[in-house]
């Protein structure tokens, strides 16, 4: 285990706290649900978790699209709904409560933008990263250190869905599942954030019981965790703004606009 200083920026006489960099990021754990649900809050969804009895819950500006967290259902977890629209289908996707919350955000903050005119292609950011592709029955990406996996697996009934999972030596650590609906985009930016070499900062206590992580050691003062909490939190309000400038001043009737629902456009294909 390494340790360094963390350089950054704080008020004089503040104490250090104690954190560390994790790599590869997928056997992080799940981490502060506040880094998905203050990022939702601040680009406009409605936060219903207190009337609902649940830690998170969370719809859409135009309601079509749902987010929860429960850790006290089996298997328990993020759970996120999309409703029929247009012609869009109805969609679900399902994530374990130890997918790290950094990868959940990957999809949970795309869901808040406008969709991007380019094609999406779920497996350009895996190979770009070095994950290995096979082409089979099912199409699959393992990762470098292979405790990883997307895959799209087809049974031989016909039925479909889009499968990421985890492991470590003590067995499987999570499980993501998103149908075959479910728009391409966003299991596009869930493979993104997977992918991203980048470590995630956990708090001293919360580190993975596994061998097959690395950690470094970081000190850490209260007010750059602040800062950068706020600056993430400022970005979405910043674009939610953007966004609703835009819509008042462009009226537009078409569904598909530059600013429609991730839920709109066409049927997503594999």
């Amino acid at each position: 285990m390494k340790k360094k200083e963390w350089a950054g920026w704080g008020q004089a006489g503040q104490q250090a706290e104690q954190h560390y960099l994790i790599e590869p990021r997928h056997l992080a754990g799940g981490g502060d649900l506040g880094h998905v649900t203050e990022f939702l809050r601040a680009s406009g969804w409605q936060d219903r978790s207190s009337k609902a009895g649940v830690p998170v819950l969370f719809d859409s500006p135009d309601r079509t699209i749902r987010i929860g967290y429960d850790p006290h259902t089996q298997p328990g977890g993020w759970t996120i709904r999309g409703t029929a629209t247009g012609q869009q289908e109805a969609w679900h996707a399902t994530l374990g409560k130890q997918v790290p919350v950094e990868i959940v955000a990957g999809f949970t903050d795309a869901l808040t933008r406008p969709r991007s005119a380019h094609a999406p292609n779920v497996w350009e950011p895996l190979q770009q990263h070095g994950w290995h592709t096979e082409q089979g029955q099912h199409v699959s990406a393992m990762s470098p250190d292979g405790n990883a996996f997307v895959r799209f697996h087809q049974d031989g009934q016909g039925q479909a869905y889009w499968w990421a999972a985890a492991q470590t030596e003590h067995g499987p650590a999570w499980n993501a599942v998103f149908t075959p609906t479910t728009p391409m985009h966003l299991v596009q930016a869930f493979t993104t954030a997977l992918s991203d070499p980048q470590p995630v900062m956990r708090p001293r206590g919360h580190i993975p019981p596994t061998l097959r992580i690395r950690s470094t050691s970081v000190s850490v003062l209260p007010s750059q965790l602040s800062a950068w909490q706020q600056a993430r939190i400022t970005a979405a309000r910043a674009a939610t703004w953007a966004r609703s400038s835009w819509a008042s001043t462009h009226p537009s009737k078409n569904p598909t606009g530059p600013y429609a629902t991730a839920s709109s456009g066409a049927r997503t294909r594999r």
